[in-house]
This record gives C-alpha cells, structure tokens and sequence, in this order.
C-alpha cells in the first residue's frame, strides 16, 4: 500500500462556527466511510493564524518571521487526509469524495516513506 496526503483548499473559514455545522457534517460523514483508507487527518485553524517562517541566507540565519498568510487566495490550505491507497488511481478516487473537492479543490501526493 502507498500513501498520498490529500491537501485541501476550501474557503478561509472557521470551521467551529456553527455555520459551517452542515459541511463540516459531510467532513465526518466521509471520514467514517473511508476510516480505514485514512492515517491521519486535520483541520487547520484560519489563515489569519497563521505564522510564516523564513531563515535569512541558510542554517543558522537570522529567523524572520511574518504574521498571516503567505498570500491572499480565494482557496486557503484548509486542511489534510493522509491516505492509503493500492495507487494513484484509487487515492484520487477516495478523494473525490472529500467535501473539499466539491466547491474547492483537494491536491493529492504521493508520500515518499523514509527507508
């Protein structure tokens, strides 16, 4: 078995607020149809909590670091799936099926596994 991590790109929302209740429904709903094909899995709090890390020059540089979001998009990095799947095929299949791909997009990857 492979594995692809699934990005989501979804509207920059809260996904707690009681507006987003419905579609984050249809989130949970595919997560326990597809429990066993999903490693792991995470929402990421909005863009606008986001810190962006740079390092001057290379290792050991000074740090800078920027408040918010890298840039502004109609679509933000909302979340993720890690999947297993036979291959890339069945990966896009399941990840069709997340919400995300709906109104958004979901980028799929394959994982390069440490040996």
């Amino acid at each position: 078995m492979a594995q692809y991590l699934a990005l989501t790109y979804t509207a920059d929302v809260d996904w707690w607020a009681p507006e987003q209740a419905e579609e984050l429904a249809e989130y949970r709903k595919f997560g326990a149809e597809y429990a066993e094909k999903l490693k792991a899995s995470a929402v990421l709090h909005p863009t606008a909590t986001a810190t962006v890390v740079r390092v001057e020059g290379a290792r050991g540089g000074p740090v800078i670091t920027t408040d918010g979001p890298y840039a502004e998009t109609k679509e933000a990095l909302t979340g993720y799936y890690l999947i297993e799947a036979d291959d890339l095929e069945e990966a896009v299949k399941i990840a069709a099926e997340i919400p995300a791909a709906w109104g958004g997009a979901v980028e799929v990857r394959p994982v390069i596994v440490a040996k």
